[in-house]
């Protein structure tokens, strides 16, 4: 284990995870204990380390596989302040139409800290209040938003605890909208980053969330990522007292896209920044198998049909293994144009398993 970085006289240490696909999402799985750094390149920066020093829990992945690219604390329970609002904004997304119109309830109007200022009775779209939600970060557009869809905020939050849960997102529980502290509300950076990635694949919450500046209410994103780190399309900010400073951000180059999550760090921008470019330079999205390839399965030829692309660094490509078997096939199951089952491993962990299809 090598020391690269050192903040407050301590060593600054990385630990490199591999994950595995399973059903539609990736679960992912921790290397031996242990930090070290993506294969030992550290980007030569002139930041001093104060304006580097890692966060509480911080964790970096990959949104297609869900491979774990970086994790520091990944599953220690923390508050999370208006980053809960992107599992409040895909929740409504999934339970609620962006055209529906509905009067500001009593109980949304004047919720304390950040806001859009709403009035009882004044009518708003969903969609409008999504993007207050989003780009204002609106509490009271969270509590609006969450009467809405359940008549209640404890109803909401059961909705928004099966959203986690369809996302991966095992350790984390969340009694309200907005992120306002609340005792028992908490996620951890690893469980908020494939929240992301989940809200991610979600267009409409993409296109809101990298939005500069909604016109129909003169309202501006308060992200600065949108404007400080190249092809990053949002996603959200926070912060309360208990909570302290929190990002998630996600961010495309090279064909690959990243989700960063930093929780309780003071220099949230600059952290995000370093953690992004290190990743980016380290890993490269591989295709690791051509959905046309040829395959051999006994004495058939098939394929999958689907390029499979995983991020990697240069050493591990020649830790890649391909296996091929014949399908089981039990009672009705069979079907004549699937032959067998492909599985792909990476330092020995199964990162894809796929049917084959007969040429």
């Amino acid at each position: 284990m090598k020391e690269h970085h050192k903040t407050s006289g301590k060593p600054f240490h990385f630990r490199f995870l591999t994950g595995f696909l399973t059903a539609a999402y990736c679960v992912c799985l921790a290397s031996p204990a242990g930090y070290a750094l993506w294969d030992g390149k550290f980007r030569a920066g002139a930041e001093t380390p104060e304006r580097t020093a890692a966060g509480a829990a911080e964790c970096v992945m990959e949104a297609e596989s869900r491979r774990i690219l970086y994790e520091r604390q990944g599953d220690v329970p923390l508050p999370m302040a208006s980053t809960t609002k992107i599992l409040t904004a895909v929740t409504v997304l999934e339970n609620a139409s962006l055209e529906e119109e509905f009067p500001v309830p009593e109980q949304a109007a004047g919720v304390e800290g950040s806001s859009v200022y709403l009035e009882k009775g004044a009518v708003y779209s969903v969609k409008d209040l999504l993007y207050g939600l989003m780009l204002r970060s609106g509490n009271d557009c969270a509590e609006a938003l969450a009467l809405h869809v359940s008549g209640s905020i404890g109803e909401f939050a059961q909705k928004m605890n099966e959203t986690a849960e369809k996302a991966g997102a095992l350790h984390s529980f969340f009694k309200n909208p907005h992120g306002l502290p609340c005792e028992g509300h908490y996620t951890t950076a690893r469980d908020l980053t494939l929240i992301t990635c989940y809200a991610m694949h979600n267009i409409v919450f993409r296109e809101i969330v990298g939005t500069r500046y909604y016109s129909p209410r003169g309202w501006e994103n308060k992200n600065k990522m949108l404007r400080r780190y190249e092809g990053a399309p949002g996603v959200k900010t926070g912060y309360t007292k208990e909570a302290g400073r929190c990002l998630v951000t996600s961010a495309e180059r090279g064909g690959m896209t990243l989700v960063c999550t930093v929780l309780n760090c003071p220099a949230m921008y600059e952290r995000t920044e370093r953690l992004l470019d290190d990743a980016f330079g380290a890993y490269e999205r591989v295709c690791v198998l051509d959905g046309e390839t040829p395959l051999a399965v006994g004495n058939e030829i098939g394929r999958t049909g689907e390029s499979l692309f995983y991020p990697m660094y240069p050493e591990e490509r020649e830790h890649l293994r391909i296996e091929t078997a014949p399908r089981q096939v039990f009672g009705r199951e069979k079907n004549d144009e699937i032959i067998g089952e492909v599985k792909i491993y990476l330092l020995n962990r199964l990162i894809f398993s796929r049917n084959l299809y007969k040429l």
